[in-house]
């Protein structure tokens, strides 16, 4: 394949199951992840983990620290890594985030020259007020000076169709995911796990239910074409990926 995906294992992150998947009980402990896309033309990393102070101490998450246990490690942070496999993490071209909670913006910090694209909806919602003080978005992860992109809608990030970022908003305003050769979708968190898809089981939280309900429903048009779904918090799922996707 001219595109290759490795997936990266930044942490663990455990919550309350029906927080995740309405209708569950108990709790999940599930993988926060990254994706290493490696291009002829560059490198782009989707989703980037945690932020490093997060091995210590969670009063960064303000509010939503007791919604979470969190596993974190040098060893785990993003640019670890990368360095595991000869990549600096100065020399990512992109940092596509697919939305800007903690657990997929906070890594950010560890790329200084990756040039962050992100929906411009996504922008826009992570600086209301309301959700900044409650802790839902931290401009502290992503608001770092990077060069940016902001997007309006999908985006062809190399230019040959290989590697497209598609909007699939409803967890977050302007949520988006990446297509990657028509043959693999890194979901993020536009749907949680398959669980979540198999039973048509929307989160009970979300910033428009009805926007992430009419995306189930286009990411079960997609695999029905058949594109491969990867899900972000998958336990099943990410314990069975190769170090290829």
């Amino acid at each position: 394949m001219a595109v290759q995906v490795r997936p990266l294992e930044c942490g663990w992150i455990t919550s309350d199951a029906g927080g995740m998947v309405t209708g569950q009980t108990g709790t999940m402990r599930m993988p926060i992840p990254s994706f290493l896309v490696e291009h002829p033309r560059g490198t782009l990393v989707f989703d980037t983990g945690l932020h490093p102070e997060l091995i210590t101490t969670t009063k960064r998450l303000r509010s939503t620290a007791d919604l979470f246990e969190i596993e974190c490690s040098d060893a785990s942070l993003l640019p670890s890594r990368l360095g595991e496999l000869g990549i600096a993490a100065a020399d990512i071209q992109f940092a596509a985030l697919s939305h800007f909670h903690f657990d997929h913006a906070g890594g950010l910090v560890g790329l200084p020259n990756a040039r962050v694209l992100a929906q411009q909806a996504e922008w826009d919602a992570a600086f209301e007020p309301g959700l900044v003080e409650f802790g839902v978005f931290n401009p502290d992860d992503f608001d770092l000076g990077h060069d940016r992109e902001l997007l309006d809608g999908e985006h062809d990030v190399f230019g040959d169709g290989s590697v497209r970022l598609i909007p699939t908003p409803g967890h977050t305003a302007g949520h988006q995911s990446l297509l990657i050769e028509d043959r693999i979708l890194l979901v993020g968190d536009a749907c949680y796990c398959r669980l979540a898809l198999d039973l048509d089981a929307l989160p009970p939280f979300g910033a428009s239910l009805g926007r992430q309900r009419e995306t189930f429903g286009w990411l079960r048009a997609r695999e029905a074409d058949g594109v491969r779904l990867v899900f972000s918090h998958d336990t099943d799922q990410w314990n069975s990926l190769a170090p290829f996707i």
